[in-house]
């Protein structure tokens, strides 16, 4: 099997009608549909809501021809600018270089959620701070504790770590009640020390109850959309997403790297 046919297989996307011709622009320069976007993108997003229960947020033309990119509480999935075919997976740019056109939406979409929440996070930030992460994260889980362990590691980098709560069981259980976990974090997050809490609790120790109004649904919901499927999942400062443990100086290098090409 040769590579271009391999190359071909993990990067083609699925033709949505014989006469689509799929052409990969920069994010910047995306190609403009030839559809009434007030009247037919509007209907297209009707036919996801109505049809799929979708929340639509936003729904513009993608970079490749007769196809839509539609942001949703569920992720972002790509339509014929019809609305009769619907795609969930990665588009990618094949130009100079092989891009991930769909991780530089989701990117920007990160960005611009992330703002929403600057005053709902626990902030652990550096002295000689060079830069900030942003993690969605859950006490049950095992490498968030690890990674909480070396908070301090991180700090002396010059990495501030601010967190957004992610309850990875859900919000509510099959009862429809909500999960010990929400509840848990929700409590964290209503804490008078919610930073002395949060450290407590990932070291094992239990949480005592408390009620307030603090958007730890809305961070689960807005983490859904932007691609968080686990815990620990690191956002850069350029919306990149870094899913999964990264130990302090990796995630450094990680970030000089990033700054350096950005």
């Amino acid at each position: 099997m040769s590579k271009k046919f391999l190359l071909a297989a993990a990067f083609g996307l699925l033709s949505l009608t014989q006469n689509v011709v799929a052409s990969a622009e920069p994010a910047n320069n995306r190609v403009m549909l030839p559809v009434n976007q007030s009247s037919e993108l509007q209907g297209v997003k009707a036919k996801l809501s109505q049809m799929l229960g979708f929340n639509v947020a936003s729904i513009k033309p993608s970079p490749m021809a007769g196809v839509v990119e539609v942001l949703t509480d569920q992720g972002l999935f790509y339509a014929s600018a019809d609305g009769n075919f619907l795609l969930h997976g990665k588009m990618y740019g094949l130009g100079e270089n092989v891009s991930n056109l769909t991780e530089e939406s989701l990117a920007q979409v990160r960005v611009d959620g992330m703002v929403k929440f600057s005053d709902a996070m626990i902030v652990y930030p550096a002295k000689n701070e060079k830069h900030v992460v942003t993690v969605f994260t859950d006490i049950t889980c095992g490498y968030c504790r690890k990674m909480h362990e070396q908070m301090s590691a991180y700090n002396d980098k010059g990495i501030t770590v601010r967190y957004l709560a992610y309850p990875r069981a859900g919000v509510k259980d099959q009862t429809g009640s909500y999960s010990q976990g929400f509840k848990d974090l929700r409590s964290i997050w209503c804490h008078e020390d919610p930073q002395s809490a949060l450290t407590k609790a990932k070291s094992g120790s239990s949480v005592a109850a408390r009620i307030c109004d603090m958007p730890i649904e809305d961070e689960f919901d807005f983490g859904r959309q932007v691609g968080v499927s686990g815990t620990p999942a690191i956002i850069l400062a350029n919306g990149l997403m870094v899913p999964g443990y990264q130990d302090p100086s990796k995630l450094f290098t990680l970030l000089e790297t990033s700054q350096q090409g950005g």
